[in-house]
């Protein structure tokens, strides 16, 4: 990712407003770089960011519905360390909906690419994440 890109510059000051325990701040730094956004990359980062912060289910999976979309139509390098997490985000949408299959196959694609993680602490809770998940709907 790259530091200067706007869209990337609002969802880094989101996460430290997250951090700080100002979700409402979050959210509209998120909703920010979604109006900012100005190709498929930003729009799948910016969706990845907004999704964590909606009230409902539905819109939860929306949103990160909507992310994948957006990488899917990225296809290169740039997104794939992205597709765990994105597998495992809808993973967990779909089982908050009571969607045990869809939560399985997403959780299962996520595993299945578990590979493109970095090593570090977000690979460290993707693959915890995808591990738990699949735990639960097995």
């Amino acid at each position: 990712m790259d530091p200067n890109n706007p869209v990337v510059k609002l969802c880094t000051e989101g996460m430290k407003a997250e951090a700080d325990g100002r979700p409402a701040d979050a959210l509209q730094l998120f909703l920010q770089a979604w109006e900012q956004r100005q190709d498929d990359l930003d729009a799948c980062v910016a969706a990845h960011y907004v999704a964590r912060h909606q009230q409902t289910p539905e819109e939860i999976l929306r949103w990160n519905q909507e992310s994948l979309n957006r990488a899917d139509a990225v296809n290169d390098e740039r997104v794939q360390a992205f597709y765990p997490s994105l597998y495992l985000n809808l993973g967990k949408a779909y089982e908050d909906l009571g969607n045990r299959e869809e939560a399985k196959r997403h959780y299962e694609l996520a595993s299945a690419r578990i590979k493109n993680l970095p090593d570090g602490r977000y690979g460290d809770v993707v693959r915890d994440g995808v591990q738990r998940g699949l735990q639960r709907v097995s």
